[in-house]
């Protein structure tokens, strides 16, 4: 599995790729405009210490202004995905951005049937939204289970993206549903590491290693 950072973050996708796990970044403009920069800038930032897919999302419903920005998105930096919604003018501009070689994201999937339709557009990936799901009361990893089984009974090339995922148990489940994506936020992937098991086992065998090395210290400045 794959771990994408859901941030635009700099400091936070830095600290990610430094313990190896930082595969790819999903951006949308209000991450970015967190971050307080233009927006070409900030992505090309990114890009300089990520080397996966970046995704950047259009923001317009019409079909002609998101293949253009598309296309724009595409020249900041060799490794960025376009990000489109899952609606009918975004299909068709995920069409358009395919035929031209340009990787796209369709995000916003809420079900198994428009997970279906973004796989018959040609998406690169599709991005089932498990935590907006759960925040209404339903089971937001079912639709990630559902995608995944689509796209190994049909063989698609598109990629699942476990998205919007609030916890390491969501991360947990994603990878048991076999999604070969999921993107967090940095206080998940930050939250993986945790054990109180880990924690109280590594005091444990610091202290017992401090008491060896003051025993064996002074019989060594005798000799």
């Amino acid at each position: 599995m794959r771990f994408f950072l859901d941030t635009a973050n700099l400091d936070e996708i830095r600290q990610a790729t430094a313990w190896g796990l930082c595969d790819g970044v999903t951006t949308n403009p209000t991450l970015v405009a967190k971050e307080g920069r233009d927006h070409r800038t900030q992505i090309q930032e990114i890009a300089r210490v990520v080397s996966g897919p970046i995704s950047v999302e259009t923001s317009s419903n019409d079909v002609e202004e998101m293949v253009r920005q598309g296309r724009e998105f595409a020249t900041w930096a060799p490794n960025v995905v376009v990000k489109v919604p899952m609606t009918p003018n975004g299909l068709v501009a995920c069409r358009r951005l395919r035929s031209e070689g340009i990787p796209v994201n369709v995000t916003l999937v809420f079900s198994a049937n428009q997970a279906l339709l973004a796989c018959k557009a040609g998406a690169t990936y599709v991005s089932p939204f498990v935590g907006r799901l759960d925040d209404i009361g339903h089971d937001g990893m079912e639709v990630v289970r559902q995608a995944v089984a689509i796209v190994d009974h049909y063989g698609f090339e598109t990629e699942v993206l476990a998205s919007s995922l609030r916890h390491p148990l969501h991360v947990t489940e994603a990878a048991l549903a076999g999604a070969p994506i999921a993107t967090m936020p940095f206080k998940v992937l930050e939250q993986l590491f945790k054990h109180v098991l880990t924690d109280v086992g590594q005091e444990r065998f610091l202290a017992d290693a401090a008491r060896l090395r003051a025993a064996v210290e002074p019989r060594q400045a005798k000799v």
